[in-house]
């Protein structure tokens, strides 16, 4: 049962691999999960084999302290919570190595520091009631991710984020926006993620806002593995290049254009100012002939003034027979971006059923298809 919680028996006395300083001072909301957050990841040092400090003492942010730590972990802080000289050594301690790992609220944190801003790799900016959604696990190797359901269903306080950090990180997690209520980045939702960043490392969850959190199995060994990357346990952090758009200039069909002016073909042109746009009535459907088969991995769409808010990604061997690999309800327009698709095909299609505005025909800039 221990095992199964995350922890590994160690022998008494061991010397412990390394230390961690746990920081969650808050200069704005404080969470009433901090206390819990800080025993638990106490109770997975103790289990595996690392001391653990814990403050809210911003003046410990100094060359020679910071140096004793393998990595810092920012435990749901708020707010401005270091002045320019802590800042400053915090940077440094990064830049010769150090860890830093980022829990929930880190993201709702020193927004006038940049170079924070680039470490913790996306700022927060709203989130609906807490409630349960499905997270979709991206790297099923790293550290934080191994081990854990690939449609893993926990209940959490959701965070949306002013910018997508996908092309600066390596993502490990992603929401399924259709699985809840209240997201606001589309098909491409990030919820944990690291990177290498200016000489150290960085790991960040969204996840862990309820008390509850901490007594997940699988919560508590997504933040162990992330701890333990930060220390430098091996794990591949690569921010890697998106392979080409395979549906760029493919033959694409569609159920109806408005005119032809607007034919499905300009959705497939790699043009951010051409679109296909539909007839006025549901449902519309869009298509693209890939030429031979692909696996699929991601679809990225970028909607104009009417959009898809209910709508299906399907594909198909033959472009006769039809599976929906992915449905999206209460869509809000502007770029979806589907990650973490999983189909071999050569015909991909957007099937839409309900209209963002019903005043005119389906709107799509574009159309792009990526995978191997």
């Amino acid at each position: 049962m221990v095992a199964a919680l995350g922890f590994n028996a160690v022998p008494a006395h061991a010397a412990p691999d390394f230390t961690v300083l746990v920081f969650s001072k808050t200069a704005g909301f404080r969470h009433d999960s901090i206390p819990t957050g800080i025993q638990t990841i106490r109770d997975l040092g103790t289990a595996n084999n690392f001391a653990v400090e814990a403050t809210e003492d911003a003046t410990q942010f100094n060359p020679t302290n910071l140096a004793r730590f393998k990595a810092v972990i920012w435990l749901s802080t708020t707010g401005d919570v270091l002045d320019a000289t802590q800042q400053t050594a915090f940077e440094n301690y990064i830049r010769a190595g150090g860890g830093y790992v980022g829990v929930h609220a880190a993201a709702d944190t020193e927004y006038t520091w940049a170079w924070y801003g680039d470490l913790v790799g996306a700022y927060f900016a709203s989130h609906p009631t807490i409630q349960a959604a499905t997270v979709r696990i991206a790297d099923t190797t790293h550290p934080s991710t191994v081990g854990l359901p690939v449609a893993w269903t926990r209940t959490d306080e959701w965070y949306n984020y002013r910018t997508n950090p996908r092309p600066q990180v390596h993502v490990l997690a992603t929401l399924d926006e259709s699985t809840y209520t209240g997201g606001t980045m589309g098909g491409d939702h990030p919820i944990s993620w690291c990177r290498a960043y200016d000489g150290g490392r960085s790991f960040y969850t969204g996840m862990g806002h309820t008390i509850g959190s901490y007594g997940e199995a699988n919560y508590r060994t997504h933040l162990l593995g992330g701890i333990r990357y930060a220390a430098q346990s091996t794990g591949d952090c690569t921010v890697s290049a998106p392979p080409p758009d395979l549906a760029l200039n493919h033959p694409a069909t569609a159920s109806s254009v408005q005119n032809a002016s607007f034919p499905a073909s300009n959705a497939v042109d790699a043009s951010p100012t051409t679109q296909w746009t539909s007839a006025s009535s549901d449902p519309q459907w869009i298509r693209v002939d890939l030429g031979a088969t692909h696996t699929i991995n991601r679809v990225l769409l970028v909607w104009g003034t009417t959009y898809g808010k209910n709508y299906q990604i399907q594909t198909s061997a033959d472009g006769n027979t039809w599976t929906t690999i992915r449905t999206i309800t209460n869509g809000n327009g502007g770029e979806d971006d589907n990650f973490a698709l999983n189909a071999s095909t050569r015909y991909v299609r957007i099937y839409g059923t309900a209209r963002g505005s019903r005043k005119a025909g389906y709107s799509l800039f574009t159309f792009q298809v990526y995978g191997t």
